[in-house]
């Protein structure tokens, strides 16, 4: 999953497995807090990095899909040079872009962490959003919009899309 900090990635991806657990389906939810707290914890947000975050994020789950698993993914990744090289990893049968769309201020709504304002009062560089861009995905292979609905709205729609995907493995 892709989309701006705040967009509701990581609820909808808890959503997701959630509900994938209760048929009986192994996942594992990879973000930015669990990923960039242990493996990651050497980078920073520079494109340099930004870039080194997603690829071994790639590589991990393609570890996890080689074994069966439903990984869901919740980054930013704001370029889509970032995207594609994941999708070049992974592997194009196995990788589904899916991008949160949520307008900008919405997601400066649900800050809880208060990065936006940190970003606005020029306390947190390149911020994808505020002082670095965020290239919304071309042609996602679903875009889920969040604003105006339920967490559970959207994962239903998530979990709609994936399902058939899914059953053929």
């Amino acid at each position: 999953m892709t989309g701006l900090s705040g967009s509701g990635k990581s609820t909808i991806a808890i959503a997701l497995e959630r509900a994938l657990h209760e048929r009986g389906r192994f996942c594992v939810v990879l973000d930015g807090d669990n990923v960039r707290t242990g493996i990651n914890s050497n980078l920073g947000f520079s494109d340099t990095d930004r870039t080194e975050n997603i690829r071994r994020i790639a590589e991990v789950a393609k570890l996890f899909v080689q074994q069966g698993v439903i990984v869901i993914c919740c980054f930013v990744s704001p370029t889509i040079a970032i995207r594609e090289q994941a999708k070049a990893i992974i592997g194009a049968t196995d990788f589904h872009e899916v991008f949160i769309d949520t307008p900008l201020e919405v997601c400066e709504q649900r800050d809880v962490k208060g990065l936006y304002a940190k970003a606005r009062a020029g306390e947190v560089k390149d911020f994808t959003g505020i002082s670095a861009p965020f290239e919304a995905p071309p042609s996602p292979a679903i875009r889920i919009a969040t604003a105006g609905r339920s967490e559970q709205d959207s994962a239903n729609e998530l979990l709609n899309f994936i399902q058939p995907r899914i059953t053929r493995n």
